[in-house]
């Protein structure tokens, strides 16, 4: 599926049924870093069952240890596309 957005941020939350499995939460922005201001997405798209998610052709991505969150900014678009427990995003950057 296509979105257009300016940053996402992946997050992880444990299955109900299951806490050996987790969900993907998938925030969609209309603003570079999102986090650092508190900001509510304008979509959230919650994927079950995913084992791993992949990206794919992007660049400027950061890796917050202390949330467990994948940000990503300077975006056009992102594809998201799920397919056997896994979640590949892929997408257009605006070059900064």
């Amino acid at each position: 599926m296509k979105y257009k957005a300016k940053s996402v941020v992946v997050s992880r939350k444990p299955n109900h049924d299951d806490e050996e499995t987790w969900s993907a939460f998938i925030g969609l922005f209309n603003e570079n870093n999102p986090h650092l201001k508190a900001k509510i997405p304008f979509k959230i798209i919650e994927i079950p069952l995913v084992e791993k998610v992949r990206v794919k052709e992007l660049r400027n991505i950061s890796f917050y240890l202390q949330g467990n969150d994948l940000v990503i900014n300077n975006l056009k678009e992102i594809n998201i596309d799920t397919k056997d427990k896994i979640v590949t995003l892929t997408g257009k950057q605006e070059l900064p």
